[in-house]
């Protein structure tokens, strides 16, 4: 039995690398539907979530057999930079401007810290991969502001 986290409901994912008996949904029904979303301009887990939510679609992974970013680059729809990497940039860039007009918040220089430092932990991951150019840079907004 799973250990239960403090404070939050957790849904489990399903056990079974089957699809479900109950989604009638056909491989080229799921991928025609999360081609149509990413044309939408919905990102990655977006996509997921409206399939869930809508659709009844728990997983694409079980009934296509890849994964909805897989589907979204061998159509071309792909985001350049993958989705998590990217709100950590937003979200260095949120706070980079905060200290802009706030340069004695020590606490929020911290937090810039630790937000680059899973960007640089990140982007080497995907450099490995392959799945980022290996000449691809984060310029740390940090020393700048230091």
């Amino acid at each position: 039995m799973p250990k239960k986290e403090k404070g939050r409901s957790h849904s489990t994912r399903p056990v079974g690398k089957r699809p479900p008996s109950w989604c009638k949904y056909t491989p080229d029904e799921v991928i025609a539907l999360v081609i149509k979303l990413a044309r939408e301009g919905n990102p990655p887990s977006k996509i997921g979530v409206i399939l869930r939510d809508q659709y009844g679609i728990p997983l694409v992974k079980p009934i296509v057999g890849k994964s909805i970013t897989e589907i979204l680059r061998e159509n071309g729809l792909a985001p350049k930079i993958p989705e998590d990497l990217e709100n950590l940039l937003r979200k260095a860039a949120r706070i980079a401007a905060h200290l802009q007009k706030n340069k004695k918040d020590k606490h929020n220089k911290r937090a810039l810290q630790l937000v680059e430092s899973k960007i640089h932990r990140l982007s080497e991951y995907y450099k490995e991969r392959g799945i980022l150019p290996p000449n691809w840079e984060y310029k740390a907004i940090v020393a700048s502001i230091a």
